[in-house]
C-alpha cells in the first residue's frame, strides 16, 4: 500500500484555509450585514467575531477527528468513520443535492451582478441570472475536461482576492472617516432580535473552513499543525474581513451601502480611484468571486462520484457515476448530474429573489446554517473520544466540543430570523431521510 505523501507544512496549510474562505461573501454580504444591525458598524464586528470564534472552536472538534481519520475524504470521511456509514450517506446526500448546488447557483449569479456592473449593463435579475448561468456552465465544462485548468485557475483566484479587500480596508482606515461608521448605532436594533439575521451572511463569508479538512492525512506533523491552521486562519480571516468592513462603511455611509447593496464596491471604488480605477477594482473582484465558484464546484462534481465508489448501498446510479472519462480521466457523469441539481436550484433562487421571499437573504445561508446542525455530531464524537480516554486533554476533549457546539446553536439562531427557514430545514432533513431509507433498504435486500 502506498504511503500518503506530506505534501503541506503550517504556512501552505494555513494559506489554504484562508484562499477556500476568502471568497465572495465580504463583498456582496456587507450591505445585508449593516442592513440586519441597523446600520450599526460596531454590532457588525460584533457578530463577526463570534462567527469567527465558533468557526475555530468547530475547526479544532473537526482536527481532533482528522488526525485520527485513517482515509482521506474531509466531513463524509469522518462522520462515516466515527459515527455511521448510514450517517455518512445522509450527509453525502444533503451536500450533493442542498449544499454544494445552492451555494454554487448563488455565488455563479453574484459574477452575474458585478458583470454587469462592470460593463454597464442593466442589472435586471434575469440578466444577473443569465450571465451565472452561462458562466457555472463554462465553468463546470472546464472542470470535467481538466483538472489542471480548474486548478491552476483557483490559484490566480486566489492571490487576486486579496488585492481589492486590502485596498478598501487601508484606504478607509486611513483616508476615510472610522468615527461615522461608529456612530451609527441603532438603539432599536440592539434591543430586539432582527440584528441576529447578521448571523446568516457572515456564516457564508466565512464558509469553507471544513473542506480544509480534507487535505489532513498530507499535511506535516499533522496532529500539530491542522489545530494551530484552523486557529490561525480564522484569525488573519476576522482581522481582514472587519478592516474591510469597517474601512468601507468609513468611506461611505453604512446607510447608503444598504441602499447601494451590491453596488456598494464600485461606488466606493470609484470614489476613490475615479471610473479607471473602479473599473480595475471591479476586475479583481469579479476574479475573487469567479475563484470562489470555481473552487466550490471543482469540489463538488468529485462529489456524487466519491459517493458512487462507496457502492450502490450510498448513492443511486453507482454504476455510471463510479467512471471516469477515458481521455481526461475525469468524472464526466458526476459533473453532469452536479450541473443538473446546480440548475435546479439556480431556478429556485431566480424564484425567492423575484418575489422577495427571502429579504436580506438566500438560499445557500439556509443550507449553510443546516451544517452546523450536522457539525454537531461530529463535536459530540469528540466528547466521546475524550469519555474513552483517547482524547487527554478536558480542554480539547470537554470545553472546546462544547464551545463549538454553542457556535453551531449561534449559527442556527441567526438561520432562525428567515422567514422560509422551517421550509428549507423541512426539505434539507427530507434530503437525509430519503438517503437513510435507500441506504436501509438496500442493505435489508443484500441482507
Amino acid at each position: 500500500m502506498e504511503q500518503t505523501r506530506h505534501h503541506y507544512g503550517l504556512f501552505t496549510t494555513v494559506t489554504m484555509i484562508i484562499g477556500i474562505c476568502i471568497g465572495s461573501g465580504i463583498f456582496f454580504k456587507s450591505d445585508n450585514i449593516l442592513a440586519a444591525t441597523g446600520g450599526s458598524v460596531p454590532l457588525g464586528v460584533l457578530v463577526f467575531v463570534l462567527g469567527a470564534t465558533s468557526i475555530i472552536f468547530g475547526g479544532l472538534c473537526i482536527s481532533e477527528l482528522a488526525s485520527r481519520a485513517d482515509r482521506p475524504g474531509g466531513i463524509i470521511t469522518y462522520v462515516e468513520e466515527f459515527a455511521s456509514e448510514k450517517l455518512a450517506c445522509g450527509m453525502g446526500w444533503f451536500q450533493i443535492f442542498v449544499y454544494f448546488p445552492t451555494i454554487a447557483a448563488v455565488v455563479s449569479w453574484v459574477v452575474g451582478i458585478y458583470i454587469c456592473l462592470l460593463f454597464g449593463w442593466e442589472g435586471t435579475l434575469e440578466n444577473q441570472m443569465l450571465i451565472g448561468f452561462l458562466f457555472y456552465t463554462l465553468n463546470f465544462v472546464m472542470n470535467s475536461l481538466s483538472a489542471r485548468l480548474g486548478g491552476g485557475f483557483q490559484n490566480f483566484s486566489t492571490i487576486s482576492k486579496m488585492l481589492p479587500l486590502a485596498v478598501i480596508a487601508v484606504c478607509g482606515l486611513f483616508f476615510g472617516n472610522p468615527a461615522k461608521g461608529f456612530q451609527s448605532v441603532a438603539p432599536s436594533t440592539l434591543g430586539g432580535a432582527a440584528w441576529l439575521s447578521a448571523i446568516g451572511p457572515i456564516a457564508y463569508s466565512f464558509d469553507g473552513w471544513s473542506i480544509s479538512t480534507s487535505i489532513a492525512p498530507e499535511i506535516r506533523d499533522s496532529k500539530k499543525n491542522l489545530p494551530r491552521a484552523l486557529v490561525i486562519a480564522p484569525v488573519i480571516i476576522l482581522i481582514t474581513y472587519v478592516a474591510y468592513f469597517v474601512g468601507v462603511s468609513s468611506l461611505l455611509d453604512p446607510q447608503k451601502i444598504v441602499a447601494l447593496q451590491d453596488a456598494h464596491v464600485y461606488t466606493v471604488a470609484k470614489n476613490l480611484f475615479g471610473g479607471f480605477g473602479a473599473q480595475l477594482v471591479l476586475i479583481f473582484v469579479i476574479i475573487a468571486v469567479m475563484g470562489t465558484a470555481n473552487g466550490i464546484i471543482l469540489g463538488y462534481i468529485r462529489l456524487p462520484y466519491s459517493m458512487a465508489l462507496r457502492g450502490k448501498g450510498m448513492f443511486p446510479l453507482a454504476g455510471k457515476l463510479s467512471k471516469q472519462d477515458g481521455k481526461h480521466g475525469m468524472p464526466v457523469n458526476s459533473a453532469i448530474f452536479c450541473y443538473v441539481i446546480t440548475t435546479f436550484w439556480a431556478a429556485i433562487h431566480f424564484i425567492t429573489v423575484k418575489f422577495g421571499l427571502l429579504p436580506n437573504s438566500d438560499v445557500s445561508e439556509i443550507a449553510i446554517v443546516m451544517s452546523y446542525i450536522f457539525y454537531i455530531i461530529l463535536y459530540y464524537k469528540v466528547f466521546a473520544l475524550y469519555r474513552a480516554g483517547e482524547i487527554k486533554s478536558a480542554f480539547r476533549g470537554v470545553a472546546v466540543p462544547i464551545l463549538a457546539t454553542l457556535g453551531s446553536l449561534f449559527i442556527l439562531s441567526g438561520g432562525l430570523q428567515s422567514k422560509l427557514f422551517f421550509l428549507y430545514a423541512a426539505f434539507c432533513i427530507l434530503v437525509v431521510l430519503a438517503a437513510l431509507l435507500y441506504y436501509r433498504r438496500h442493505h435489508l435486500s443484500v441482507s
